[in-house]
């Protein structure tokens, strides 16, 4: 089935998706880990997306006008908050898994 897309959802879709591929070859990449992965990893994951959100969405149109890499920007830390999301949620549902099966270890 194909979807006739009111607002060129599929076209935008595939320009962030060559956006967000474009900054696995920036400058901050270069390494083994970008720097988002150690912020991640130190449990502020949300609050620096949030935040680069935030930022992102002031910024666009005050610095070099309305600067469609903002909106790229903003959207890309919006998919990274997702994955944090994502990841937090599994681990806190592997961790009350945890405790159920600790739990009925302890009544045996």
């Amino acid at each position: 089935m194909s979807i006739d897309y009111k607002f060129n959802e599929e076209v935008l879709v595939n320009e962030l998706a060559d956006y967000i591929d474009s900054t696995y070859d920036q400058h901050y990449s270069k390494g083994k880990f970008q720097a988002t992965e150690f912020i991640i990893d130190g449990g502020h994951g949300e609050g620096f997306c949030l935040g680069n959100i935030l930022k992102y969405t002031q910024r666009y149109g005050q610095k070099d006008g309305k600067n469609r890499k903002d909106l790229l920007k903003v959207l890309h830390y919006a998919i990274i908050a997702l994955h944090v999301h994502d990841q937090e949620q599994q681990e806190s549902a592997d961790w009350r898994t945890k405790m159920v099966i600790e739990s009925n270890d302890l009544k045996m």
